[in-house]
């Protein structure tokens, strides 16, 4: 069997994966992406956030070609959880770093995302293959160097490597190899069970028609995604792991139970019809969504995307992190291949900065739930036992710490009712104000905290050599090259 030498092979053309393919490409090394699909494909995950639009996507040299997608725009999200009978809602501009001209984000169908990516990957001259199922890792000793895979005519083949990423989503057969073991969250371990509905959808008033609409009810809560001004919209019920039968048997009852059960839903969708035939069709049905590898990667691998954690979807936050991700492993393999760094520390930040990232939106997400005060409801009493007795967090804090310097590890149940508490008031603020001022809600911690590395992203991008200095996340770290393409040692001015 022949072998092919590239300098990076990256299993999954997803968004991590076409991410980290097209920035290493694009200093000039030789890359080869492996994808068990044929685009376009479907892929559920459509809300987006501004850091990848106008961040990495920037970077990626794929802003216009979204323009153009005519793409739903997202301003924000609008809520009806916490102890107000009122949607409320959170905009973008809560961000000194994301006000005017990128203050927004897309809904997007991923088969149409998802394949401007992949294209744009190879435009800049990834060697894209579809229709790959790669089976395993070669190995030399302690180091990965190359992927085994399948070919469409089921030939088997080889590659070798100086860097293998796993970018194969959470159904990753590639992610044990890198070592440790995949945690479950027990705080976020739920169930979806999601579908589309046609014209006849209602949307929000202007200017947040394009938000996406999260409502909680007694059994959980649902997303409500705005997809195409015909009125397409995705359609989503989260309820806790122990609530299964709620969703067991006939799906199509099981879905229109729980849309019953929400009056908000049931409104929004009362003169629509649910999508039956085609790629939307289905009842889909997924489970245990909120994970993290304990390790990150090793010599020759690197984990990004779902292959490496996610977390529950209430804040958007899956497509932010797997092109987050990709970026940081982007940064690390080309400071490696250019002898600027040595793996370890180039790695390092990779993983310290993801580990941060995928933190900061855990937190994030546990002060949100705890903001939801119905004591009478099972799915959200469980969520305030969960939190209080079990050792998930207390694990996780210990794995987190070491590498955020404290500045976002996961800390305390005391800690995230405290944020949950300063998060609900802000809330109040914005509700009871006459000019709808987003001030309160970027003055609340953890709102701040969840925007700011994504903001910085952004300034990057846009800005390139005139955004302002960066400072390491951690001490003794790295910054981002200018042109946000490598790391950098640190030196104060």
């Amino acid at each position: 069997m022949s072998v092919e030498e590239f300098d990076v092979v990256v299993a999954g053309g997803g968004p991590a994966g076409s991410t980290v393919a097209s920035l290493v490409a694009m200093q000039g090394y030789r890359v080869l992406l492996l994808e068990k699909e044929v685009f376009p494909r479907y892929q559920i995950g459509e809300s987006l956030l501004p850091s990848t639009v106008h961040g990495v996507c920037r970077l990626l040299g794929v802003t216009d070609e979204l323009a153009k997608a005519k793409f739903p725009v997202k301003r924000g999200g609008t809520f009806r959880w916490g102890a107000r009978p009122e949607p409320w809602t959170f905009s973008f501009a809560v961000s000194s770093r994301m006000t005017g001209p990128t203050s927004f984000a897309y809904q997007v169908e991923r088969a149409r995302f998802d394949e401007i990516l992949l294209n744009n990957a190879k435009r800049k001259g990834v060697v894209v293959r579809e229709g790959c199922a790669v089976a395993g890792v070669i190995e030399e000793g302690e180091r990965v160097t190359g992927l085994r895979y399948t070919d469409p005519d089921g030939g088997e083949r080889e590659v070798s490597a100086s860097f293998v990423i796993d970018a194969s989503g959470n159904k990753s057969r590639l992610y044990s190899s890198v070592g440790g073991t995949r945690n479950y969250s027990e705080f976020f371990r739920s169930l979806a069970l999601f579908g589309y509905f046609g014209g006849g959808t209602k949307r929000l008033p202007e200017p947040n028609s394009g938000n996406i609409l999260s409502v909680a009810f007694d059994s959980g809560w649902f997303w409500y995604i705005p997809l195409r001004d015909s009125g397409l919209t995705s359609v989503g019920a989260v309820v806790r792991r122990e609530m299964a039968e709620k969703i067991q048997g006939d799906r199509e009852k099981a879905f229109n139970a729980l849309i019953a059960e929400c009056p908000l839903i049931s409104e929004y969708l009362s003169g629509a019809q649910r999508v039956t035939a085609g790629k939307y069709g289905e009842l889909r049905v997924r489970k245990d969504y909120s994970y993290h590898q304990t390790t990150f990667w090793r010599p020759g691998m690197v984990l990004v995307g779902d292959a490496a954690c996610f977390v529950d979807p209430v804040f958007s936050s899956g497509v932010h992190l797997a092109t987050y991700s990709g970026l940081l492993a982007a940064r690390s393999i080309n400071s490696v291949l250019a002898g600027d760094l040595d793996e370890k520390t180039a790695l390092t930040e990779f993983e310290a900065r993801y580990r941060r990232e995928y933190g900061v939106f855990y937190e994030f997400l546990m002060s949100f739930y705890e903001m939801n005060v119905n004591e009478e409801s099972y799915f959200w009493h469980a969520k305030k036992v969960t939190n209080n007795e079990h050792t998930e967090l207390e694990s996780f804090v210990e794995l987190v710490g070491g590498v955020s310097s404290g500045e976002a590890a996961l800390t305390a149940a005391a800690r995230i009712a405290e944020r949950s508490g300063e998060f609900a008031a802000a809330v109040d603020q914005v509700a009871d104000s006459d000019d709808g001022s987003m001030v309160p809600l970027f003055k609340s911690q953890v709102v701040k905290q969840v925007m700011q590395e994504g903001g910085q992203v952004q300034m990057k991008a846009v800005l390139g050599e005139d955004a302002e200095p960066e400072v390491p996340l951690f001490p003794g770290g790295l910054v981002a090259s200018p042109d946000g393409m490598k790391w950098l040692p640190y030196y104060p001015a």
